[in-house]
């Protein structure tokens, strides 16, 4: 067996270092005349231990972690000239115990099965892994548009980009709408803050989605296909373009495809301008014509009259990455993974307070105590964990008592979040619950399109509200306001996003009341975070008069001699916390 070393490329690999890695890599090879295969790939999903180095070899596999230019020296020389791997280095092995083998083991990887293991510029090695053989085998076989959207019933899949609407469902209506001119459409307008997961699956696996639209346009006979991708993802953009081209040269796009007459199918790309609204799918459409993004009234839905007033089907990243695994594994095969009413598996983005950010994709029905502490390796610094935010700015806080919740769309519903595209942003003791709903109430706010006066007006008044509260000017009634203009702006909003706009503020007053009236009530902030209601002063039992933080203050707020006891003149200080990071004695303290 020769040796391979794979390189990992995608957008995380890269900001920690992995092109200096692998050109290194690449020069040792060179200079020395080693004799090994040198690969790229993607991410596997562990963006915390980028840049990431795998080695196959006769004795096996070897994950190294943050292999930066000069552990790739030390790597090629120990593992590669001396036979002799650096175990200290390994993250993963299917040899021993390394630090991440039950980060990978615990994993179902459907969506991911790809991810971090070819190269996503080479259309032969998604060949090599059954890439393109659901489409082959339905068109070979003359599989009916009747029995593949049966097998996506079947098999329990649900939309993945939030909303968790039956897919074979959504091609059945698109179907059954007989039209000369239909399209398909992937939303990989990803944007919610801390989220992912659409961006690694098109940087790591493009071939997957663009099979997951020819499946869809063979079953609902679609003349057209686009993906509308925010201009953000730059890397994703260039690899699906590739994957286009490629597709294009095997006959898998374009005219006549797979060798059947009439079946014409063509993908071009749609760059979006990072308009948060434009993940509905009606705002979408719109901006793919021309127009500003804006959604529209709802019936009649994109299956009836969508791009272009033409049937359309439109699908998030996940959802079409799925569709070849099914196809070519059986409806039952996906089924027997998650719940009841949740089927399958779920990719999530882990970010936030958690040791292991990265990307994960678990059976439903695991729960959220596991994915964060099991995968995501528990808290950093080992401190308490306080609540997870699911769902983006349209889901909520869950907090700890509420860990054991499953992850499935009717149990994550029931806490006031959402399972939304897969974000799942963790906090521990030191977040401001008051502050997080405020962070993601302004996202929606600066988001919202204007075309309702509730949502574009409701969530100002709201993010006013919030805003007095942390800057220690909360007055008794302003929970009850914010819940009075939630339901206004829930009840009148036209699309999801005014709909679920006040559920981040919602679930922090539901779970942390104590938070906001600690806020409103005693000008302060629990969690030391808010700066306005923070107090500094001096513990004189421990001042030895050093002068450090008399020097170091930038406003001139502490006054005092040396080997005496100083004193932070209230009125000047302006809580920047300075004194505090500076003092090597903990004679400042933080209230």
């Amino acid at each position: 067996m020769s040796t391979t070393v794979t390189v990992g490329l995608g957008s995380c690999g890269i900001a920690a270092g992995a092109n200096k890695t692998y050109e290194k890599i690449k020069a040792l090879k060179e200079s020395d005349k080693l004799d090994f295969e040198l690969r790229k790939t993607s991410c596997v999903g562990m963006c915390y231990r980028e840049p990431l180095v795998e080695i196959t070899d006769d004795s096996g596999t070897y994950l190294y972690g943050e292999v930066d230019a000069d552990r790739a020296v030390e790597v090629i020389e120990k593992h590669i000239n001396q036979h002799d791997p650096i175990r200290d280095y390994i993250v993963y092995t299917d040899l021993f115990d390394a630090p991440e083998n039950n980060f990978l083991n615990d994993q179902v990887k459907i969506v991911l099965r790809n991810c971090g293991y070819i190269d996503p510029e080479s259309i032969v090695e998604y060949e090599s892994r059954k890439g393109y053989e659901a489409i082959k085998t339905i068109v070979a076989e003359k599989i009916s548009s009747e029995i593949v959207i049966d097998t996506i019933l079947k098999s329990g899949l649900r939309g993945r980009g939030g909303g968790g609407f039956p897919t074979g469902l959504k091609w059945k209506f698109a179907f059954n709408n007989k039209s000369s001119e239909k399209y398909v459409i992937c939303n990989a307008d990803e944007g919610d803050p801390g989220a992912f997961m659409d961006r690694s699956v098109l940087e790591g696996d493009p071939h997957s989605v663009l099979e997951g639209m020819i499946i869809a346009a063979y079953t609902i006979e679609a003349t057209g296909g686009v993906i509308y991708c925010r201009a953000e993802y730059p890397l994703a953009i260039k690899r699906l373009k590739i994957a286009i081209q490629q597709a294009h040269e095997k006959g898998y796009l374009g005219k006549n495809i797979f060798g059947v007459e009439g079946f014409n199918f063509d993908i071009y790309i749609k760059e979006g301008a990072g308009a948060f609204v434009c993940g509905e799918e009606t705002a979408l459409i719109a901006s793919i014509e021309g127009e500003r993004g804006m959604p529209r009234k709802r019936p009649p839905f994109p299956a009836v009259s969508g791009l272009w007033k033409k049937p359309t089907n439109i699908n998030n990243v996940e959802t079409f990455a799925n569709i070849p695994w099914i196809i070519i594994n059986g409806a039952a095969a996906y089924a027997r993974y998650g719940t009841e009413k949740s089927k399958g598996t779920k990719v999530f983005a882990l970010a936030g307070k958690v040791k292991h950010s990265g990307l994960v994709e678990v059976p439903m029905g695991m729960t959220i105590r596991d994915v964060i502490f099991k995968l995501g390796g528990g808290i950093k610094l080992d401190k308490r964990f306080k609540a997870v935010q699911m769902g983006g700015p349209s889901g909520g806080c869950i907090p700890e008592f509420l860990a054991d919740t499953i992850v499935d769309y009717d149990s994550v519903n029931a806490t006031g979040a959402i399972m939304g595209s897969g974000g799942m942003v963790v906090m521990d003791e030191t977040t401001c619950m008051v502050d997080v709903a405020k962070f993601f109430l302004d996202f929606t706010c600066k988001e919202s399109c204007g075309k309702c006066t509730f949502c574009r007006l409701g969530t100002k008044r709201m993010l006013e509200i919030l805003d007095r509260i942390t800057n220690g000017h909360g007055q008794q009634g302003d929970l009850e306001k914010l819940d009075e203009l939630a339901s206004q702006i829930k009840d009148n909003s036209l699309c999801g996003l005014g709909q679920t706009a006040p559920n981040p503020v919602l679930t922090t007053i539901r779970y942390f009341r104590d938070e906001y009236e600690a806020h409103i009530t005693h000008k302060k902030c629990p969690a030391k975070v808010c700066r306005p209601l923070l107090t500094y002063t001096v513990d004189e039992s421990n001042c030895t008069g050093c002068m450090v933080c008399l020097k170091n203050c930038p406003v001139k707020a502490i006054t005092g001699e040396r080997k005496k006891t100083h004193l932070i003149n209230q009125s000047l200080c302006t809580k920047c916390g300075v004194c505090f990071s500076k003092c090597k004695f903990n004679a400042i303290n933080l209230s």
